[in-house]
This record gives structure tokens, sequence and C-alpha cells, in this order.
């Protein structure tokens, strides 16, 4: 099972911008990335004022706090995300922008580097088959607002490996939430179980 020490996250809006408040309180090394710079930037002015609150709230030390913040580095270009272990994608949910997104990345970072995106309805496998590390690739779904929420869910493609899974789930213990298990079908389990009570409320009113 493969060690994560570095993160790297695509997308610095609010999932985005969330779950890299987690890896960094985490204890890894994060580094963020957006087509738009300024996003980074408020992306981390956020965490850091986020990260203050917890500390004023007696939810983590001044020590974890001031560690966590300088974790966290801007990634303005794919790139500069070459020496991450792992890769979350948290980047808009459009089938066609991550596909390109993932593709275009994997010019960039290590051939044993690991992919998970944050989709909370797309295949993971048709995803995946859009990477050259389709073994490598994973769902791993954080519920919003990422460091609140403590379920996370776990999808894996039809490809993923063992040891990938194994290296995800050992990841997601060591944040200190909680793993479900999902299978490769739309909306998993959360929004699966969600829409349709959401629906029938609507349908309740009108």
């Amino acid at each position: 099972m493969t060690e994560i020490k570095t993160v790297g996250v695509i997308g610095a809006g609010q999932m985005g911008g969330g779950i890299a408040h987690v890896f960094a309180l985490g204890g890894f090394n994060v580094r963020v990335h957006d087509i738009n710079a300024d996003r980074i930037a408020a992306a981390t002015s956020l965490i850091e004022k986020n990260i203050a609150r917890q500390v004023r709230k007696g939810m983590t030390s001044e020590a974890d706090a001031e560690r966590a913040v300088a974790s966290i580095k801007p990634a303005p270009r794919l790139a500069d995300l070459g020496e991450c272990d792992l890769i979350v994608e948290a980047a808009t949910e459009n089938l066609e922008i991550k596909k390109k997104l993932l593709a275009e990345l994997c010019l960039h970072i290590r051939k044993d580097a690991f992919l998970a995106t944050n989709t909370s309805s797309l295949s993971i496998t048709g995803l995946a088959a859009g990477t050259d590390r389709p073994e490598r690739f994973i769902g791993l779904h954080f519920m919003n607002p990422a460091p609140v929420m403590q379920l996370v869910e776990v999808i894996r493609g039809i490809a993923t490996s063992k040891e990938t899974f194994e290296t995800i789930k050992a990841l997601v213990t060591k944040l200190g939430k909680t793993m479900a298990v999902a299978e490769d079908f739309p909306a998993f389990i959360v929004n699966r179980v969600l829409m349709p009570m959401i629906n029938e409320a609507i349908y309740t009113l009108y």
C-alpha cells in the first residue's frame, strides 16, 4: 500500500477549497490548482479564516492550524501538481469538462500518482477510461461542507485496483472521516437517496 504525503486538489471553489482544508488539517502537503489564480488565493484565504475559527472553538490546536495553513501551496499550472502522490479533481460537474481536464492532467503528473474525482453522480468507470491509469482511479466524494461533514463516499470503477482502494481506505481513516463504499451507479448512495426525498417534498408543496 502506497503512503500518500502530498495531495493536489483541482478546483478552488466551495468543494475544492473544503477538500484542501480537510487534507491540510489531516497532515498532508496540499497543492491547489484552478484555472483562475484569484480563486486559488481566495480559497486559501478562506481556509485560513475557517481554520482560525476552529482554533477559537477548540476544535484544533494553534500549532496544528499553523502547520495546516503552511502546508497549502498554489499550483497555477497542472505541471505544478507533478510532485503529488494523489490528485483529487473537484471541477464543475460536467462529464466532458472533467474528461478533458483529466486527460490533460495525465500529461503532467507522475505515472504512479493516484487520481480521484469528487463527482457526486458521474460514472467513475467512464471518467477513468479517459485517463492513462484507470487502475489508479477512484471516486472520492466528500459531502458539503467537507470540513464539517463526516461521511465520504468511496466508489470503485470497473478497473480500480485493490492497491488503489486500500490506499484510499487508509487515507480516509487518517482524515478521521467515515467511509461508505458505493457501487458505480448514478448518484451513488447519498444523492440517490436524497433526490427522491427532495422530489416528494416538491410534489407535496405544489
